[in-house]
Formats: C-alpha cells, structure tokens, sequence
C-alpha cells in the first residue's frame, strides 16, 4: 500500500525570490532550529549545461526519520539518508526538486517532488509550489499488520515538516525582500 498526498502553496514572492530562497532554507542558522529534523546537507554536485541553461544540483541530506517511535524500534535507526536532485530552468521560470531515501528502503520508501513555478494570474509577483509525497512501507512480516497506520503517521510527520519548509521560505523570502529594498 502506498500513502500519498499533494500540496499547493502560493507564496507571494516572485520565482526568482522564492527559488533562491529553496537554496538557503537549509544554511541558516535560524532554520536548523526549526528544521530540526534536518541534520546535514551537502551538495554532491553541481552543473550547468551550457546547451539548456539549466542547472542541476545533487545534494545528500541526512535527517532524522520520520515516523513514530515504535518504527525506529523496530528498524534500528532514526537516521535517514536522502538524495536530492534538482533542476532549474532560468529561462521557463520552474524549479524542480525529487528526494528520495537511499537508506532504510528495505523498509520504506519515500518521494517528495516539489516544484515552484510562476502563478498564472501573478506570474511577476507570485509563485506556486505544488509538493507531491508518496510514502510506501515495505511488507514486512512484523509490520504487515501496521502498515497502514505507519504510512499515515509517516504521512503525518511529512505534512508538519512541510508546513515548517513553508514557514522557514516565507521567513527567508521576507528577508530577501527587505534586503533587496535597502540596495
């Protein structure tokens, strides 16, 4: 079985703002107290194709798992190891981040998908972000039983920590917004 869910937000930032702000949610300091299950990122690689004018970027992140107590019990861990890859494309205004766990997939797997793109009524001034997650426990003959209600308290915790990310990019873009009005 498969828990999945999708999210829309409008922030009322432009792109440019809203996409430089997804590359600092992480560094600042602020944040690592609100983001706290976020323990390390670490950006694995880096290109741009000249031919496109994309970029694209593969960071490593390290996070405490979600999920309840019982999980991690159960696995051995509460670290989560995670690749994110990302894709910006300049010229069409849209950027696109997947995460995926690398560690713990014998147990369960999970994909976020988020995507910021101009809004279609205010494309100058406003961005939507749609996030899409798919959370799947493996079967396993102790959890067979719970999967269901795992997934949903996995689902669960991914919705708390999105609304933290939406939080933590509002916080940012205000104060890209104020910083770009005293240049």
């Amino acid at each position: 079985m498969v828990k999945a869910y999708r999210q829309e937000h409008v922030y009322k930032h432009p792109w440019e703002r809203v996409s430089a702000a997804s590359w600092r949610k992480f560094a600042d300091p602020e944040n690592k107290r609100i983001l706290s299950h976020i323990l390390e990122v670490d950006t694995l690689n880096r290109k741009l194709d000249t031919e496109t004018g994309k970029l694209h970027t593969t960071r490593a992140l390290t996070i405490h798992a979600p999920g309840p107590w019982f999980l991690h019990r159960i696995i051995g861990q509460d670290i989560c190891h995670c690749v994110e890859s990302t894709v910006v494309d300049g010229k069409s205004r849209s950027m696109q981040l997947t995460t995926k766990n690398i560690s713990l997939q014998k147990f369960i797997e999970v994909e976020e998908r988020i995507r910021y793109d101009p809004h279609p009524e205010n494309p100058s001034a406003w961005t939507v972000c749609s996030q899409e997650t798919s959370i799947r426990i493996k079967p396993l003959s102790a959890l067979a039983s719970m999967a269901e209600k795992v997934e949903q308290k996995c689902a669960e915790k991914f919705m708390q920590n999105s609304v933290k990310g939406r939080e933590v990019m509002e916080r940012i873009c205000k104060y890209m917004e104020a910083e770009s009005a005293r240049i």
